[in-house]
Parts: C-alpha cells; structure tokens; sequence
C-alpha cells in the first residue's frame, strides 16, 4: 500500500509475489461505543486543553488495547470533529487538535506528526490511512476520503518569504498555501508535498517524489520534482 518500490507504476501482474485483498478500507465500520462518547464529551467539558494534553501525553507509548482506547477518546474531546473507528498508533502527535476534522475509520500510524496551527484548518477524510512516520505541516491542509499515504511522506503548508535578505531566513514571515489532496489517491513512500499543492482526485504519486506544482486527478506522477508519467487508463469512467 501507498508507495512501494511500484507505487508509480500501474498494477501490470506481478512475475512474483502474491495479490491479497486490502483490510483497512474493507472493514465493517460500527459506531464508536456510547460510553466512549459519553466520556469524551465529559472530558472536553470538564478539563482545559493543557490538562487534555497532558492527560494524552502519558498514554502515548502505552502499547495495550486501553491505551489505545485512552488515546482515541482523549484526541476525541480535543478535536474539531472526530468519527467512528478511528485507530491511532503509538507516539502519534497532534498539535493545535481544536482545528482538526477526522473522518471514519482513520488509521493513523505510530509517530505520525500532524502540526496544526491556532487558526488552521485540518480535514482528514473518512477511510484515510496514514502511514508511520509520516509528517503534516496541516495548517490548512485536506485529504479526501481513501486517502492512503505512505510511510515517512511529508506535506508542508508554509514557507518564509525570505525578505528582506539582510535577516535570518527563519526571522522573515511565514506564507501559509492551502494544501489539497483528493479522494482515492496514493501517496508514496517518503513523497514530500510542498506547499500550495492540490493533488487530484485518484493520482498516484511515486515514492520518494518532491510535488512542486499541481498533479491532474488520475495522473501517474514521480520524480524530482515530480513530473506525470501518464494518465490512468479508464479514469474518463471515474470523473
């Protein structure tokens, strides 16, 4: 999934290995127990951000079923929005929580890093799956549903003007750029987003890419800077 070493390459048979169905898209998606949203909401109405914060610091690493569960009703109160069936690794970090949207079934992986902003704006869509280690400067930043995102890839949503060039580059304003990725598309390995981006609905982005400028929906793009390959054959039954 999401970016292995044929990430950019339309699916052709393998000579070797084996096809097995995907699991994660594929689950049965149930509402999220009552209590569990019972004790959310009493959390978000009984505790500030900071006790909140501090609360799911100390079940970070904690590698059971309850810390697990700890941590999901925990980013539950501190989120915009938060749905069903959602599955959040170990080490995840989620800063600015009060600007993000989860959807369904999210699968968020171990020592993801999601770095919001005060006055951001962060939609993760339903079914999306978040590889490890990965990186999002989400300051306003949204994925669509189905969204899968490999391992260690990166998105960043600001840059420094750099002016004036008499200062440190870090001192100069910051630019934020909305950062769009559709529905349905794969993100590989290691890609990096760069700010402004929109990647359409459907495309597929190699491993290791460095997206400087706007990839087509159903578009095939790899490199650096990532260029499209090609278009995905049947994508006009898809628009």
């Amino acid at each position: 999934m999401t970016g292995g070493s044929r990430g950019w390459k339309e699916r052709e048979p393998l000579e070797s290995g084996r096809v097995v169905k995907a699991t994660h898209p594929r689950q049965t998606l149930a509402p999220d127990p009552p209590e569990e949203l019972r004790r959310a909401a009493e959390l978000r109405r009984d505790r500030s951000p900071e006790e909140l914060l501090e609360m799911y610091g100390r079940v970070l690493y904690r590698d059971s079923a309850q810390g697990a569960l700890d941590r999901r009703v925990l980013l539950r109160a501190m989120c915009l929005s938060f749905g069903s069936g959602v599955r959040v690794g170990l080490g995840v970090i989620v800063r600015q929580a009060h600007t993000f949207e989860i959807g369904d079934a999210v699968f968020i992986g171990d020592q993801v890093i999601l770095q919001g902003r005060h006055d951001g704006h962060c939609v993760i869509g339903a079914h999306s799956w978040l590889g490890p280690q990965a990186y999002f400067d989400c300051r306003d930043m949204e994925l669509g549903e189905y969204c899968g995102w490999g391992p260690g890839a990166k998105v960043l949503g600001s840059e420094h003007t750099g002016d004036p060039a008499m200062v440190p580059i870090i001192k100069t304003d910051l630019v934020i750029k909305p950062v769009r990725v559709g529905k349905w598309t794969d993100i590989g390995v290691n890609a990096v987003i760069l700010p402004g981006v929109t990647v359409g609905d459907g495309a597929i982005v190699g491993a290791g890419a460095v997206v400087t400028h706007d990839i087509p929906a159903y578009a095939v793009a790899a490199g650096v800077p990532a260029q499209v390959l090609h278009m995905r054959p049947g994508r006009e039954e898809r628009v």
